[in-house]
């Protein structure tokens, strides 16, 4: 099965629906998420809704640390995160911020395991940035292949049985196989605020029967996305950095 991995949508229509329809075209069966339906962008209702009609279609979710700061106040945010969280708070529903609170940290499927984060500590919400915190989330689960999100930024890691990691950045469009005889750690892009310097959405896609990832990038109308930032009050930066992807 063809699966299409989305991770950090925070709120951006235009990037989501951009990356739907991509995934779609491509021949993917099933959509994964990886978290952050919420957060930055000016979209939390639809984003949200659409998630969870993609999710009663077949979809599966875990919960991302913007998701977990609609419904609690112990998550602290830098002042434009926080700006986007309270604003999101007010705008959705009591059964949209239930959706939310209510999304797993971890969810496992065959040999293949999802969170937002990283494996050793779900709930810290720390990030992969380098090969030591791959090799930690590693360690933490026997799944063949992880898929997380989180950083914003692509990034393909691997472990053999003697514990030698490899890492690199994965080229947009080009198949890899994820083979057998090692761990992978799949770091997912951004859908809706990619911080690599490329302000395409970014999606994967997954063959589970030839274990190949592919990493995709996908244009969308960033003027749209951005307009809605701001007609909405929420802070500008976040809507001027859709434009380079930082």
């Amino acid at each position: 099965m063809l699966l299409a991995i989305f991770s950090d949508i925070h709120a951006n229509r235009q990037a989501f629906s951009a990356c739907l329809e991509s995934a779609r075209t491509r021949g993917a069966r099933r959509i994964i998420f990886l978290g952050d339906f919420v957060g930055y962008g000016g979209d939390p209702e639809w984003t949200v809704d659409t998630a969870i009609r993609l999710i009663a279609d077949g979809a599966v979710a875990v919960r991302g640390n913007h998701d977990q700061a609609v419904t609690s106040a112990s998550e602290s945010m830098n002042p434009d995160a926080q700006a986007a969280i309270e604003w999101t708070r007010g705008r959705l529903s009591a059964a949209q911020r239930r959706f939310l609170a209510e999304l797993p940290l971890t969810l496992e499927e065959d040999d293949r395991l999802y969170v937002h984060s990283e494996a050793s500590s779900p709930q810290r919400w720390r990030y992969v940035q380098s090969t030591p915190d791959a090799a930690r989330s590693l360690i933490a689960t026997p799944a063949h292949v992880t898929f997380c999100g989180h950083i914003h930024r692509p990034a393909l890691y691997s472990m053999s049985a003697t514990a030698k990691m490899t890492s690199f950045v994965p080229t947009a469009h080009v198949p890899i196989q994820l083979l057998r005889g090692r761990q992978w750690l799949a770091v997912l892009g951004s859908v809706g605020q990619p911080r690599d310097g490329d302000p395409a959405a970014a999606y994967a896609l997954y063959d589970t029967s030839s274990r190949e990832i592919t990493y995709c990038r996908v244009p969308y109308d960033v003027d749209a996305a951005a307009a809605r930032i701001r007609e909405n009050g929420l802070p500008d930066r976040l809507a001027d950095r859709l434009f380079v992807g930082r």
